[in-house]
């Protein structure tokens, strides 16, 4: 099983818990906005705004709030002035670290992230120090009791797909980011409903950890992943079958 697949499952596991709190809306509220300032309110023809919009509907987001969203975005009603800021740093261990960020006060977000990175035994890089070591990928997930496996794999490849692994209750496929799109509509065309589908940051060569530098990597991943002004946190590490056993 690779790294990444391991990392989405804890991303798609604390998504569940952060769709509990509340917070998964206000960040799908943020990302609505900005793709809609960004590229126009048509989500036929604003790619960023179409995958939004998916995520707000696949989180069962009520539909009132996203087109209020996009009508912030394009500046239709009045809203926040959202930025966008992009961290880079290390965690324990020399863990990559790229974290994105949507902001309406720039020096409190980089005054909040640097004090968590330095607190957990990391330290806040320079722009580009981590960020060409990640690739934005496409990651479309299935759960195995849906659709029999030979079926999903040859719709997904037939549509642009890269590959199709099995993670746990799961298949995973994966797609650049020009194919996400054409990818995720033949699987729903297929009457096939995705348990998650988004586009995330996959790392070229993660660092290997034990189960107990994982877990330290966790509690940094956690603490920058709390703060409000966070929207994705992504961390370039691997860990063992047998190590993230242990983690349970």
């Amino acid at each position: 099983m690779s790294g990444h697949s391991k990392w989405a499952t804890i991303k798609r596991a604390k998504g569940k818990t952060d769709a509990a709190r509340g917070k998964l809306f206000n960040r799908l509220i943020r990302e609505i906005t900005i793709a809609a300032r960004m590229g126009g309110g048509d989500v036929s023809a604003n790619p960023r705004l179409r995958t939004a919009v998916s995520a707000a509907r696949a989180a069962n987001m009520p539909g009132k709030n996203v087109d209020s969203a996009i009508k912030k975005g394009t500046g239709q009603l009045d809203g926040v002035n959202y930025e966008e800021i992009t961290f880079e740093g290390y965690g324990p261990g020399g863990v990559a670290f790229l974290i994105e960020a949507v902001t309406d006060n720039r020096n409190r977000t980089v005054a909040e992230v640097r004090h968590l990175l330095t607190k957990y035994g990391g330290n806040l890089g320079q722009t580009n120090s981590v960020a060409r070591m990640f690739n934005s990928k496409g990651i479309i997930t299935v759960a195995k009791g849906d659709v029999e496996e030979d079926k999903l794999m040859e719709l997904a490849l037939e549509a642009g797909a890269d590959d199709m692994s099995s993670d746990g209750e799961e298949y995973e496929i994966t797609t650049t980011v020009d194919a996400f799109d054409a990818v995720r509509e033949a699987i729903v065309a297929a009457k096939i409903e995705p348990a998650s589908a988004e586009i995330t940051k996959v790392v070229d060569n993660p660092v290997n950890l034990d189960a107990n530098a994982a877990v330290k990597i966790m509690k940094l991943f956690d603490a920058l992943d709390e703060l409000d002004d966070t929207q994705h946190v992504y961390a370039g590490f691997d860990v063992s079958d047998e190590e993230a056993a242990k983690m349970d």
